[in-house]
């Protein structure tokens, strides 16, 4: 059986990461609350991030109900600060 075709996540050149890369660690030192878009989530992905992981390259973030999301930072898309 053939795997279904999944997208591919966009390629991004070294800037752009390291540009999100700070934006990420700025958001975190700062206890800020952020808005993530990530690839393949339909809804963004708003709360504080609260652990930087470098060993699984993942990025906790803490949602308003308290609940712990364990992101790729290779799926984030952009990070925002929302509205309130």
């Amino acid at each position: 059986m053939a795997k279904a075709k999944v997208p591919k996540r966009p390629t991004r050149d070294e800037f752009v990461m390291e540009e999100l890369g700070n934006q990420v660690t700025e958001a975190f030192h700062e206890k800020s609350n952020v808005m993530l878009t990530i690839w393949g989530w339909e809804e963004p992905l708003r709360g504080q991030i609260v652990h930087l992981d470098s060993r699984t390259g993942k990025v906790h973030v803490r949602q308003p109900d308290e609940q712990i999301v364990k992101v790729p930072f290779m799926d984030i898309m952009s990070l925002d600060y929302p509205r309130e």
